[in-house]
């Protein structure tokens, strides 16, 4: 388990793409969710899956992995393939009746010449309906996953499979029975619901992502009740993903496959529950650079260990290559963490960085955030003339473990900011 990992850029596309490439949005040009790395990269880039097809693997994808209609055929042995559930999102017929008026609506605006609603055509941002795990998306992946790894047991050849479980993204939709298994009375609200004090109005937005769905009000600060069963429905979400990702994990071990298979659990960015008077990702605070990565390897000597090293998911692409014997590619910028893998407890990187693009008051700003063991220092820049710094911010975990207020502007962290500013520029 690696308790310090973090993504590149906290939203889907530009972290997915990060990893998959092992380059840094800079290098990718990857920094929304339209922008397909083919476009800015071309056909140069080696992704992950692809560097292991070329080397006679038998790779196959299904479900998220790029971000949403982002294929990548040349990363594949067989066409990337997702369930195809008919009824949608939702399963109870109230919320997918929500998800009709709206599109109605949306082709409404459009034949008249308007641009549509910001809150697009989804439903309510949560769902608990008594019905089977293979209802929703992941539970329907799980099946496809299961099904793939039997054909694959037949074939005897090595593989590589991606298996990209949605939940618990928004909406947080999972069956009754995992609600179940939380106090809704229990669930405590988050302890900082307050902006970072000190840091720019631009650093921490509300969560503008979670406003789009239906019964959401534009408040920054949530109800406490509504908050309540949000947080709920995080949660209800995480144990129905991870109840699939057992059954996946169940099927491989049932195959006789677990004994010489790498198996990685990754997520593509953190997530705010509340926190910082905000909900979902977007920004580089800790919360949301700060992701899932659990790596197991056969043969392990410290199997079930945890480590504070940092680590990126650009050293993720490195390290299975490393790991399977395969040759790097040099547009890599990660570093392979197998030395770490083999002693948990070793030095490591100095270092882990994010970035974040941000418009503001009709700029243009770039976010770079660096983690070392104790700080996190971001620098807002001016994205045509990097030079320019907008803004500082600088977080000391060690006496603020919530990232709760901004000590760049104290003079005593002169000396500090000076020399943390030139390890991120370096």
């Amino acid at each position: 388990l690696f308790r310090r990992a973090y993504c590149q850029q906290a939203v889907c596309s530009p972290s997915r793409t990060s990893l998959m490439t092992g380059a840094r949005p800079d290098t990718t040009r990857v920094y929304d969710l339209e922008t397909h790395f083919r476009t800015t990269m071309g056909d140069r880039v080696v992704t992950l899956p692809q560097l292991f097809k070329q080397h006679g693997w038998f790779v196959q994808g299904m479900g998220k992995l790029y971000h949403g209609g982002l294929d990548d055929p040349a990363s594949w042995s067989v066409p990337w393939s997702s369930p195809k559930i008919s009824h949608g999102t939702y399963a109870r017929p109230e919320n997918r009746a929500i998800v009709e008026r709206k599109r109605a609506e949306t082709r409404e605006r459009i034949a008249r010449g308007l641009r549509p609603s910001r809150a697009r055509d989804y439903g309510p941002a949560w769902e608990c309906a008594d019905v089977p795990d293979s209802t929703y998306h992941d539970g329907a992946l799980a099946d496809m996953a299961i099904e793939a790894l039997r054909a694959i047991a037949q074939q005897r050849q090595p593989f590589w499979l991606g298996v990209g479980f949605i939940r618990p993204h928004l909406p947080f939709v999972a069956p009754k029975k995992y609600w179940d298994l939380y106090d809704r009375d229990a669930i405590a609200l988050a302890p900082n619901p307050f902006p970072p004090r000190g840091a720019p109005p631009y650093a921490v937005p509300p969560g503008g992502e979670l406003r789009t769905y239906e019964g959401i009000p534009a408040d920054r600060i949530l109800p406490d009740d509504l908050a309540r069963t949000l947080k709920h429905g995080y949660y209800a979400a995480v144990s129905y993903m991870d109840a699939q990702f057992g059954r996946v994990l169940d099927e491989l071990e049932r195959l006789g496959l677990h004994t010489n298979t790498i198996i990685v659990v990754w997520g593509d960015h953190g997530w705010k529950l509340g926190e910082h008077a905000a909900w979902c990702k977007h920004t580089n605070v800790e919360l949301d650079t700060r992701v899932p990565l659990i790596v197991s390897v056969p043969g392990m000597r410290h199997a079930g260990r945890a480590t504070d090293a940092l680590v990126e998911f650009v050293d993720l692409y490195p390290t299975l290559a490393d790991l399977c014997g395969l040759p790097l590619p040099d547009h890599l910028e990660g570093t392979s963490f197998r030395p770490v893998l083999e002693n948990p407890d070793r030095p490591w990187k100095r270092a882990a960085f994010s970035q974040y693009p941000r418009s503001h008051e009709g700029r243009s700003l770039m976010g770079y955030s660096m983690r070392t063991e104790r700080y996190r220092l971001t620098m807002w820049v001016d994205r045509q003339h990097p030079e320019r710094v907008d803004a500082i911010e600088l977080y000391d975990y060690e006496t603020d473990p919530q990232g709760n207020q901004n000590i760049a502007d104290r003079p005593e962290m002169a000396e500090l900011v000076r020399r943390l500013t030139a390890q991120l520029r370096a």
